[in-house]
Order: C-alpha cells, then structure tokens, then sequence
C-alpha cells in the first residue's frame, strides 16, 4: 500500500478538503458550551455541506497563497488525511512579533484512524515550517486530549464574561474627549486594521491577521440574530483608537431576551475602553450583555461600582503553543530580569535538534541561549516550556503537576520571575 505524505495537487483538492469537518457541514469548534461563543445555544448550528462550486474556489484561492501550507496524506491515491498551516506573527513578551506556524483544519477520515497519519502531517508541518524561519507552531485545539502527544500546550485562555444589565454601572472617571459613532460595516472593515495593529503591538500572544479577516463584516441580518452593529471610538484628532462589534439577537425564550452580545471589541488606551463599554452596558431595552473570548484578566471588573455585577460563565484554553526551535525561540522574547537559567529538554522525537542542555542568559546587553554540559538549574518538557513561554502560565504549577522538575530551591521563582508577563497574554481570534 503506497502512502505518502505532502501538499495536495490541485486535482486532489476536492478530496483534501472532504476530509476536513468544515467542508461537510459538521461544527466549525467543539461541541459543548463554548467560551468563544456569545449566543444561548450550546455552538452555532452546522453549515451545509460545501458545493463542487465551492471546493473549486477554495483550491484556486488556497493554492495561490503564499501563506497557506496544505498537507495531505495520499493513500493509493486517495486523500485520508488533511491539515494545513499558515504563516503568522506572533507578538512575543517583549513587544517583538516572531514568525509562527498556525496549524489548522485537520481531519482524518473515521476509516483510517489510528494509523499514525495525524503524527505523520504534524511531522510534515514542523519540518516545513522550520525550513522557512518558523521556530513557533499554534493551533486552537478542538479537543483538548489530542496535541498535548505533539508537544502543544495551552499558552492562551479565553474567558465568557456576563453582566447583568441594571447592576454593571461604571465608576466616575476624567471626561473622555474623544468621540462614539454607530457606523456601518464599510466604515467598520477600514477601522478594525487601525485599531488591531496597535493592539497587537502591545498584547503578548496576538496574531497577525490575514488580509481578508474582516471581510466577512456585514449589515445584513444573520437568521434570527439580526445584524451585526459596529461601535466607533474616535480620539481628538478624529483617529479610531477603540471598536466594537455586537448584536442585539431576537431569542424565542423569556430567559434570553434582551441580551446584547458583544463578538469583538478592542481599545489602544483605557479611556477609548471605558467609552465603549459605557454604551454597551447601558443599551434601552437589554437586561444581559455578555461578551465571549474575552481575557481571562478582563480590566473592565475594575471599573464598576459593584464588581459582582460581571461573572465568568465560561473559560477554556485559546491558542496552545509547540516550540519547534527552542533557542531561536528564547533568543526572540524578552524576559522579567536578568538572570542565567541551565534548562534540561530530555526528549523531542519529533524537533530532536531541542534535546539537551540550554543556558538560557538574559543580561544587560541582550539575551542568548546556548547548549551547555553544565548542571541544570531545572527539567522542562517542551509542552511545559511552550505553555511557559508566552508568560501566561506558572512555573509553580507546573512543577506541581510534574512537568517541570527544580533541581535548586529557587529554580521556580527564577522561572516566575523572568518568563510570566503582566498582563496576560490574549490573542482575539484564532485560524
């Protein structure tokens, strides 16, 4: 039996996206109530299975992207497996952007599970991605059991935020003199880049976006949602430094009437944030507003009267990480002090070239990491070390959980002290 693993020909297309779940109508994300999703139901219904017309016009586009990676695994020339990765940035602690491979879209068929095809794509993926420059790999897991075995972890989480209308009411605050318009979706697509590119500049864990991200904002109703609405903060000088997007969705129940969902919204500076939530939290005739795939480190809390007034409904990782180069990877970021750190990676069967011994020296005049024989200060797997490395997560608990191991007393608070950011790393889409 001939298999082989490698991009997809343009004839092979059709078959390479019929293995994905996208393209047969299944749920886009995972099947249960989800922290990235703002609506009463547990996850927005299936799509319809896509059309030849469609497959047709995805190939065109996908092949001619420079960005976009197919993988395909071919059997007796049939497609069985499919993923893909797209070339990103990604903002690093430190404010730097290091170039990553978002992995995405990835499926094999139910009859040809458990032969070592997904490894095999994975494979494929970091070899590919380290040939261009790529020292990083990120994928929004739609099951949380499966790329922990590639060496992924969670490095961002998303958080569902629900305010109760009548009781969310903000704290005084200096007059803002900047400017909110309700504006349309033309006139939204031309702000969203101006705002996302200096929030990006400045949040740990933010993506690039493609080219087309915003494409998709309309005024048309969607079903029973009504249509999307676009909030607009202006500052003196008439720039955008704050947008909103958000719904005032019909619901057939009594218990969800009058929630206004919030799908996405970003500021450059507290007083464009605290502006827009002002109109969102007090809209006539609401009695919830929720915002979904928010941080889990929201500052909004501390700018009401009554802080119980918004509670988490829901959490759950967002962007979990796989370090496919561990010294360029270190070399890119900044860290928390200055410090020498002896790290130990005792095993990497898929990136062998991460196994060893790393000092790891952030001084004064800059930041290298090199292979050493000394002793370690510490052992980390590279799932540990991926998790770490955005900041987001504690040394402290990973060494409980046995994924690190102290090999001095103060191996844990030297790890806190020059790997966790503040505030925590967040990204606001995923791929």
């Amino acid at each position: 039996m001939t298999t082989e693993v490698r991009a997809p020909r343009l004839a092979e297309m059709p078959s390479y996206y019929r293995a994905l779940p996208f393209a047969n109508g299944l749920p886009k994300w995972e099947p249960a109530n989800a922290a990235w999703h703002g609506g009463s139901e547990p996850w927005p219904p299936p799509r319809s299975s896509a059309t030849a017309e469609q497959l047709s016009k995805w190939a065109a586009a996908d092949l001619n992207d420079q960005d976009f990676h197919p993988v395909a695994v071919i059997v007796e020339g049939t497609c069985v497996g499919a993923s893909g990765a797209i070339s990103f940035e990604v903002t690093v602690p430190g404010g730097a952007t290091m170039r990553m491979a978002g992995v995405t879209a990835t499926g094999v068929l139910a009859t040809h599970r458990r032969r070592g095809y997904l490894r095999a794509m994975m494979q494929h993926m970091f070899d590919a991605a380290l040939q261009r420059g790529e020292p990083l790999a990120m994928l929004s897991a739609s099951e949380g059991s499966i790329y922990g075995r590639y060496g992924f972890s969670p490095a961002t989480y998303r958080v569902r935020w629900e305010m109760a209308r009548h009781e969310a009411h903000l704290t005084p605050a200096p007059k803002d003199h900047g400017s909110l318009t309700l504006v349309d979706a033309k006139t939204a697509k031309q702000a969203w880049p101006i705002v996302h590119t200096s929030v990006r500049a400045a949040r740990v864990g933010e993506v690039t976006p493609r080219a087309n991200h915003w494409e998709h904002l309309s005024d048309a109703p969607d079903g029973t949602n009504g249509p999307l609405r676009y909030l607009i903060h202006r500052d003196v000088d008439g720039n955008p430094d704050g947008i909103a997007n958000f719904r005032l969705p019909w619901s057939r129940t009594a218990e969800h009437v009058g929630t206004l969902i919030v799908e996405d919204l970003e500021a450059t500076n507290p007083s464009a944030y605290r502006a827009l939530w002002s109109i969102l939290l007090d809209f006539d005739l609401t009695n919830k507003v929720v915002a979904a795939g928010r941080p889990r480190d929201e500052p909004l809390i501390w700018m009401l009267t009554n802080p119980r007034a918004m509670r988490a409904t829901r959490q759950s990782d967002n962007l979990w990480a796989r370090l496919l180069d561990v010294p360029a990877a270190l070399r890119t970021r900044s860290y928390g002090g200055e410090d020498s750190l002896v790290l130990h990676i005792p095993e990497d069967p898929m990136c062998p070239a991460n196994v060893g011994i790393w000092r790891l020296n952030v001084s004064p005049g800059g930041t290298d990491c090199e292979a050493t024989t000394e002793p370690a200060d510490a052992t980390v797997t590279i799932p540990a070390l991926s998790s770490l490395y955005f900041g987001g997560v504690s040394a402290h608990n990973l060494a409980f959980a046995g994924r690190i191991q102290a090999h001095t007393d103060s191996a844990k608070d030297r790890l806190d002290r020059v790997f966790v950011v503040q505030p925590e790393p967040h990204n606001s889409f995923v791929f």
